[in-house]
């Protein structure tokens, strides 16, 4: 049994039999409606501003165009973690919050070399960690209320992709996602003066189970040998996610806290099943590689939130968001032998993205820089990619948000299903 294959059957062994738990960094923008978005790009992307669905590689899988799949003439798996530190500001505020998470598992593997790739990947879809603390007057009368509002949870997807080459320069290809968890939304409070001798905080519970699935399509269109010394590609790619209606069984449960914090005097309200409308999305992109040397380029995003619908049918007023990044990478030379520097690849990305929700009735504006690198390792490879970015603003949403993710990832690749000539 080859190294690479040793490598991966210890890490499938490790993850059989240890339980992985991970906890998504605290943020008030996950309120917004499943949570806030991973997205499906890999380490390496991540080191590029996420750029990837245009990019044709041969060592890395491809989660975000299925039609890219089929470059990946060898099996290839892929693990990655995220951790991160986010620093959130307000007027006289000032908080900070830190945590980390499995980012993907991911394994392609040629149906039939250079014509169908399939691939298989299990990562999270959204996370849900807030808490809110507030006051509320009582609506004709002189108390007021003590809110707390905290959500947890979570949707995690499992996907099944395919890649089938057309032409030599045309690919298409499919995803299903299977996307399943559970997001729990509470919200309690508190009379702030009372008269009563005990005054226990009353709270209400919604828990919201997912499970249903998705559909992604992709294209790719790339010509290689191309300008003045034909050692150049131009490449084109574009991914359409389907809108969809997500089955949701959600309950309501109420209940009072003691001082000691357990709960008493639970009863369910309601129990209902219903739909998460996911709107369709639309990403395309166009890059310029010279062979393994470099490459170069850059992608926008669409989705219009306007048609999101919660569990309860309700409008939460969300609009289109958008995203564009720019990004590039260059291996100076990957077979030099006596130079292990020159044999790395090096990374460099930016991003700019808005959000489809308004905070202080003013849009959220995410900007970033990304860098990041692999470490060869023969045909495989450590993966390490960095996120510095800011979140809104103090003067025009009331707070703003710094934060800083490093992402750590192996790849491995090698020849499976090779049909013996010799015995």
């Amino acid at each position: 049994m080859s190294i690479s294959k040793s490598y991966f059957f210890a890490l499938l062994s490790l993850l059989a039999i240890t339980q992985v738990n991970g906890q998504a960094t605290k943020t008030p923008f996950s309120t917004f409606g499943i949570g806030e978005q991973y997205g499906n790009a890999l380490v390496n992307n991540q080191g590029m501003g996420g750029v990837s669905v245009s990019q044709p590689q041969f060592w890395y899988a491809n989660s975000q165009n299925p039609a890219l799949l089929v470059y990946n003439n060898l099996t290839v798996f892929q693990v990655g973690v995220v951790g991160e530190r986010r620093t959130l500001r307000a007027a006289d505020a000032r908080e900070k919050n830190t945590g980390g998470n499995l980012n993907y598992l991911t394994t392609a593997f040629p149906i039939k070399p250079t014509k169908w790739s399939t691939s298989i990947s299990l990562s999270p879809y959204t996370s849900v960690n807030y808490r809110l603390s507030y006051t509320e007057p009582v609506i004709n009368g002189t108390d007021s209320i003590n809110v707390i509002e905290s959500g947890e949870g979570g949707v995690t997807q499992l996907s099944w992709s395919n890649g089938v080459r057309l032409t030599r320069e045309i690919a298409i290809g499919l995803r299903a996602s299977y996307l399943f968890g559970s997001i729990l939304n509470t919200y309690q409070g508190q009379l702030k003066t009372s008269q009563q001798p005990i005054n226990y905080p009353a709270a209400i519970e919604e828990r919201s189970y997912v499970k249903d699935f998705a559909f992604s399509a992709g294209f790719s269109f790339s010509r290689d040998s191309l300008f003045s010394r034909q050692k150049y590609r131009l490449s084109f790619g574009a991914v359409y996610d389907f809108a969809t209606d997500l089955s949701t069984r959600q309950r309501t449960t109420i209940y009072r806290v003691s001082n000691v914090d357990d709960r008493a005097d639970e009863d369910t309200l309601s129990t209902h099943k219903g739909y998460i409308s996911m709107p369709g999305a639309i990403t395309a992109g166009v890059s310029l590689s010279r062979g393994g040397k470099w490459t170069i380029g850059t992608e926008v995003s669409y989705r219009d939130w306007t048609n999101f619908k919660s569990v309860n049918k309700d409008d939460e007023g969300l609009k289109s968001a958008w995203r564009v990044s720019l990004g590039g990478e260059i291996t100076p030379d990957a077979f030099a032998s006596e130079n292990y520097l020159k044999r790395i690849t090096y990374r460099v990305g930016g991003s700019i993205e808005e959000y489809p929700y308004l905070a202080n009735n003013n849009s959220v504006k995410d900007i970033g820089i990304n860098f990041g690198f692999s470490l060869p390792t023969g045909r495989s490879s450590l993966d390490f990619a960095f996120k510095y970015g800011k979140r809104g603003n103090r003067k025009e949403n009331i707070f703003e948000e710094d934060y800083f993710r490093v992402y750590f990832g192996i790849t491995f690749n090698d020849q499976w299903f090779i049909r013996r000539k010799f015995d």
